[in-house]
């Protein structure tokens, strides 16, 4: 799905909502709910993550020294392979993304079925090869899917592998190894968020699958946006009425790690479509008014919304004005 367009899994009315609160906000996923993405060979999500993993892979691609993600990665297989068996194939020791005509082997061998359908025909082939061979197939993974993938370890409470091309103005190297508490200590406003970490990591680790949305009103409309690549001064060069809506859904898929420990699979889904195309109602409009009319400011500055704050407000409010 081209990142441009809506999302039809991204609930904007779960989503939004006023006043605005940073909490857990999950809900279960009705069965037969899909929570992978499969990407078109040469789409956007997937230009941006082969330039990632082409030069910054050390920063997206990371594992705390010790643990063993293979139980992790081979139920993302299965799962990949059975919720979209024409995208992803999956034997137990060979990856295969069938729309890129690529796949790795267990010990990391890169193998092209055919010639690529977009670029020079290699261009997903020569990523691999200049990762680890311990991380092709999971570089094959993030190049398949739109998702981004972490693991929440149930034990520890801690994130102890990552693959996340595409953070949302944060940084995946930083977060490798912490307490769930931790990732979420620099979160404005995070009171709720960290009462309930411990239930929280019971739940997401369980046998019910869970997803939850989470948005943001930005002023440039890269997927990736790593604080590093991203200006610090914000809103220097973008009016309200040319931001965009970003927006994720994330999903969890259980699992058991070695020794039978409750882990989860955390699935990213980045979308960036420009602001008026979010809001496709004054409804929708009124209620993300009324959602960053309740921030505060130290929400605000979280999200780099405080110095656009009134001008913002002042757009949605005629935007939620306008005759249907």
């Amino acid at each position: 799905m081209d990142a441009m367009s809506t999302d039809p899994r991204f609930d904007f009315t779960a989503a939004v909502t006023a006043p605005f609160r940073m909490q857990p906000g999950l809900r279960r996923l009705p069965a037969g709910s899909p929570q992978l993405t499969p990407l078109g060979p040469g789409s956007r999500h997937q230009r941006e993550k082969l330039a990632v993993l082409t030069a910054f892979w050390p920063q997206a691609l990371g594992v705390q020294p010790g643990f063993d993600a293979t139980p992790a990665l081979h139920a993302l297989f299965a799962h990949a392979a059975a919720e979209h068996p024409a995208a992803w194939a999956w034997n137990g020791e060979c990856a295969e993304a069938l729309a890129l005509a690529t796949a790795v082997a267990a010990d990391g061998q890169v193998l092209q079925r055919q010639p690529g359908r977009f670029g020079l025909g290699d261009e997903v082939a020569r990523c691999l090869q200049g990762l680890p061979p311990a991380w092709r197939q999971a570089g094959l993974a993030c190049l398949a899917f739109a998702e981004d993938f972490a693991v929440v370890d149930g034990a520890s409470g801690c994130i102890p592998w990552l693959a996340v091309c595409l953070p949302s103005h944060w940084a995946p190297e930083e977060k490798l190894g912490r307490h769930f508490t931790e990732v979420h200590a620099p979160v404005a406003d995070n009171t709720l968020l960290l009462k309930a970490t411990e239930g929280l990591m019971r739940v997401v680790t369980g046998p019910e699958r869970w997803e939850r949305f989470v948005w943001n009103v930005s002023d440039h409309p890269r997927l990736h946006a790593h604080p590093a690549r991203v200006h610090p001064q914000r809103w220097q060069h973008t009016p309200v009425p040319q931001a965009w809506f970003r927006s994720e859904r994330q999903t969890f898929i259980p699992l058991r790690g070695a020794g039978g420990t409750p882990q989860a699979v955390f699935t990213i889904h980045v979308q960036v479509q420009p602001l008026v195309q979010a809001l496709a109602t004054a409804s929708h409009a009124h209620t993300l008014h009324e959602a960053v009319a309740s921030m505060s400011p130290a929400v605000l500055a979280y999200r780099s919304l405080g110095g656009v704050r009134d001008e913002l407000l002042a757009w949605l409010a005629a935007r939620a004005a306008q005759p249907a």
